[in-house]
């Protein structure tokens, strides 16, 4: 069978009209309703080469499987090699956010002109992945001081974009909470306050830090 035969195989109706939802503003007949256990189990059994060498992709599940053969590869070059090939047909935020290379954190060194080229493109989910990439892979040990200023500077107003910039400084907070404080206040309204939202939600952040936020939010 065909990969898009495979996928038809493993369609749960219920589950694609639920995901539709989840995924707005996507054709009525892009998403095949394929639950993500699945999916992780058909990408081990298809044809990689083939479904890495087609592009644009017809389905969300191709993308999604596009997106878990990438998260797994192993050889560094090759993978942000296709991973560059495949970020302009990214065209959600489950697709986007689903691509993270893990091969990716033994090279952050080498990777981050990259992340800053990401930053600055005019694709949205480009952009949304750039900040992806810092939230997953430099709030820890390879964490620097100017990657806040890298996010704060993206002056977009797509929904996603904006999104993701919340989640950064939340995340932000919870790992780096001096260094990061210090620029919640001079982040746009919504960002700002979107962020504050996700922190206090977080478990990861204190109760302390969450009553100095909320003060922020309130002034």
């Amino acid at each position: 069978m065909t990969i898009e035969e495979q996928l038809f195989a493993l369609q749960d109706t219920c589950y694609r009209d639920f995901h539709r939802g989840l995924v707005p503003g996507m054709p009525d007949d892009y998403i095949i309703g394929v639950r993500m256990p699945l999916l992780r189990q058909l990408a081990k059994t298809i044809d990689a080469r083939q479904l890495l060498a087609t592009l644009p992709h017809r389905y969300y599940e191709e993308n999604q499987l596009h997106a878990i053969l990438l998260s797994s590869m192993k050889d560094y070059a090759e993978c942000l090699t296709q991973v560059e090939r495949f970020l302009p047909f990214i065209n959600n935020w489950a697709t986007c956010d689903g691509l993270r290379p893990r091969c990716f954190a033994k090279h952050t060194d080498e990777l981050l002109p990259f992340v800053k080229h990401w930053l600055n493109a005019k694709h949205e989910y480009t952009v949304r992945f750039g900040i992806g990439i810092l939230e997953t892979f430099y709030l820890d040990g390879t964490f620097r001081e100017e990657h806040l200023q890298w996010v704060s500077a993206i002056n977009r107003e797509e929904y996603y974009i904006c999104m993701m910039q919340a989640w950064y400084f939340a995340t932000a907070l919870a790992k780096q909470w001096d260094t990061t404080l210090a620029i919640i206040p001079t982040l746009p309204d919504w960002v700002r306050n979107k962020t504050i939202q996700k922190a206090c939600e977080s478990f990861r952040v204190s109760e302390e830090h969450k009553a100095i936020l909320k003060n922020i939010k309130q002034a």
